[in-house]
């Protein structure tokens, strides 16, 4: 090209990018929905570009290794390498601060133990079980199809397959990415979706026909879920597929509404009731519900209803408030519920107090993703527990954040069909079982360092929390721990008033506690 052709073709160019920018100008200018760009029109463009970049820059430039959310990046390297086969070790030592106030630290023994070659395991099944199963110390907790991919949720019941655990369904129910094999805790919600009559009821036929696949081994009644309690969910009519539909059995394109109570029973002694009949329906499974603890008086209603009926469901699962959810209002993920910690502890000793604990096991959900977590969440009282972001890890979340959007980058939490290709099944069940396994030795590397071999032998003194960078206390001290029976005998100071509010025959209080 010669010169004269190159100095007109670039002039061109620039004519069509100057003509390009004052059009963008003259837009911005008269548009009335932006007044940053009405203001710096064409410049003002660049924050809405880097706000669309920011959690990148976030993640991956600003933050420290010890301070992301909600997983920070040691907890989130933990789960990769271990999902690889990698041991997830830290080389130089801790950047924690330890002396921090609210650090927490497990208390070693001089005498450690031995790790045990197989880990224990917790058998599910109260006196009215006749099918009593056997649960892993750590497990899949409920994610549904359609907050997830097909192909995760298909790694995720491969990766139970091989491992050996069990893979909770969500209340979205079962479905045929469900079948590959592992051991499945089928969770019904407010829906009943799966086994749900066109009123929204349950319909016992089908719920009988699905509870008698030999996959499903347990059944969890969702009363509410920890990142947004008390709220049920929509799933808009353009999303109601055909297979959504025949999955939860809804009219196909038809808005379909999880509302956020149970039809089937208003009371703690319905809820008691309900549970006895999915049992009887299911053949004798262990059966139990799912909720994250809202007051005192409420937990203490549904022993006084497990009391009056003469029955108890077999496992609870307890779910904190910094637990996951694909979507929710921001007023609910941060200002409602109880704590893991606070839930799960008020729940172990109501169970104690009413002499009902040794009848039923006790799950814990909630920000489990390492050895510690499980350890620790034994000691307040759990007998396993149940992850959900850190399975999702596991096959390949990087924690984007845009699980609600319908863009997860990982095909983990979409159902984008180009998106959901690049997980690959094969190779991500592997991950998910790998991840599980080094967990769960990782758990067990550390009670025995504690000088236990057994989760019955852990006790609230072996977990101690900073109360000043001067001050520590264990938890034997820091909590009240119920004596068993102590409730029907005469509540202890601390529990008597909610004692005193709590119906068998009402959630309803208005009682402080």
């Amino acid at each position: 090209m010669s010169r004269p052709s190159a100095r007109r073709s670039v002039t061109t160019a620039l004519g069509v990018a100057g003509a390009a920018v004052g059009a963008l100008a003259a837009r911005d200018l008269t548009q009335k929905k932006h007044s940053i760009l009405r203001i710096y029109p064409v410049i003002g463009h660049m924050r809405y570009l880097l706000e669309g970049i920011r959690p990148e820059l976030q993640q991956y430039f600003i933050e420290r290794n010890w301070d992301g959310r909600p997983f920070d990046r040691e907890i989130r390297t933990v789960v990769y390498e271990r999902a690889k086969g990698i041991h997830g070790e830290q080389a130089f030592g801790t950047e924690r601060d330890v002396n921090a106030t609210g650090y927490e630290y497990l208390v070693h023994s001089l005498h450690p133990e031995m790790q045990p070659p197989i880990p224990p395991r917790t058998l599910i099944g109260g006196p009215d079980c006749t099918r009593p199963y056997s649960m892993a110390l750590l497990n899949v907790s409920a994610m549904s199809f359609g907050s997830l991919s097909s192909n995760a949720i298909e790694a995720l019941n491969a990766g139970a397959r091989e491992g050996g655990f069990a893979h909770d369904t969500g209340e979205g129910s079962l479905t045929p990415y469900h079948e590959q094999g592992g051991d499945l805790i089928w969770e019904l919600g407010t829906g009943y979706f799966g086994a749900r009559t066109p009123e929204g009821l349950l319909d016992e036929d089908a719920f009988r026909e699905k509870a008698a696949k030999d996959q499903v081994k347990c059944i969890s009644v969702k009363l509410s879920q920890g990142a947004k309690p008390g709220i049920g969910g929509v799933l808009p009519g353009p999303k109601v597929t055909a297979e959504i539909a025949g999955i939860r059995g809804v009219p196909e394109g038809v808005k379909c509404v999880s509302p956020p109570a149970h039809a089937m029973f208003d009371t703690p002694t319905g809820l008691i009731e309900f549970i006895a009949r999915l049992r009887e329906l299911s053949g004798g499974k262990p059966v139990g519900f799912k909720f994250c603890v809202g007051s005192k008086v409420e937990v203490l209603s549904l022993c006084k209803a497990m009391l009056e009926v003469g029955t108890t469901p077999d496992f609870i699962h307890i779910d904190g408030s910094e637990g996951g959810t694909g979507a929710a209002p921001l007023e609910f993920e941060d200002h409602m519920g109880m704590p893991l910690t606070q839930g799960l502890m008020t729940m172990h000793n109501a169970l104690v107090g009413t002499g009902l604990r040794d009848r039923i096991k006790i799950g814990a959900a909630g920000k489990v993703a390492a050895g510690n977590d499980i350890v620790k969440r034994m000691i307040q009282g759990a007998d396993y527990t149940l992850s959900a972001r850190a399975m999702m890890m596991a096959v390949g979340c990087v924690q984007a954040l845009k699980c609600h959007t319908g863009h997860c980058p990982t095909g983990v939490a979409t159902q984008d069909p180009r998106r959901v290709r690049g997980l690959v099944v094969e190779d991500k069940s592997v991950r998910v079982t790998q991840y599980q396994e080094g967990t769960v030795a990782g758990a067990m590397n550390l009670m025995a360092a504690m000088g236990v071999t057994d989760p019955a032998e852990l006790r609230p003194w072996m977990l101690r929390r900073n109360l000043s960078p001067t001050e520590n206390a264990s938890y034997a001290t820091l909590y009240e721990w119920l004596e068993p029976g102590a409730l029907l005998e005469g509540p202890p100071e601390g529990w008597a008033d909610a004692w005193g509010a709590a119906s068998a025959d009402s959630f309803r209080t208005h009682h402080h506690a």
